[in-house]
């Protein structure tokens, strides 16, 4: 399993944290469209993303608490073609999907994302990863820190959930 701490917060002026991640050299992967499918699983949270730059079976337990948060979790990187989704839904049923624009951009280990999310609005994410376990939490924790601080996220935009709970919330 990898590791990452992760921080999501509602994205009032997404130009702006645009601008801010490159002016630091940030490097822009491109928008993706993604449609996450997240499945009724016993454990944790399974989503299959689907989209031009990332597709990934995910597997994932977070709490569900605002500011930085640990998260493990296994990717699968099915082939595009694949009957996985129908196999998933046939077995476990869909619990809700979650369509998004997401322009992807890397410092490093650092992953960050500004989301336009369909019927909830604008978001961002930080993703600290450490793939490998040489970085380690306390390392990504502060990284999460440094680009709050960057980024001027206010304690009031941290989210606590994951889009697909604001979506079930709805």
């Amino acid at each position: 399993m990898a590791l990452n701490i992760e921080i999501k917060a509602k994205c009032n002026d997404p130009v702006t944290i645009k601008e801010i991640l490159k002016s630091h050299q940030a490097d822009f992967k491109g928008v993706d469209h993604q449609i996450d499918t997240y499945f009724k699983v016993p454990n944790g949270r399974m989503k299959l993303r689907e989209g031009n730059i990332e597709t990934a079976l995910i597997q994932y337990n977070r709490p569900n608490q605002a500011g930085p948060k640990k998260s493990d979790y296994v990717l699968y990187h099915p082939h595009p073609d694949s009957s996985l989704k129908q196999l998933l839904t046939q077995a476990n049923g869909v619990l809700v999907v979650v369509d998004k624009l997401r322009s992807i951009y890397f410092i490093d280990n650092v992953k960050f994302h500004v989301d336009e999310v369909t019927d909830l609005g604008n978001f961002m994410e930080i993703e600290a990863i450490d793939s490998d376990g040489r970085l380690g939490e306390e390392k990504l924790m502060e990284q999460c820190q440094f680009y709050l601080n960057l980024l001027g996220i206010e304690e009031n935009d941290l989210i606590e959930n994951s889009y697909s709970d604001l979506l079930l919330q709805k």
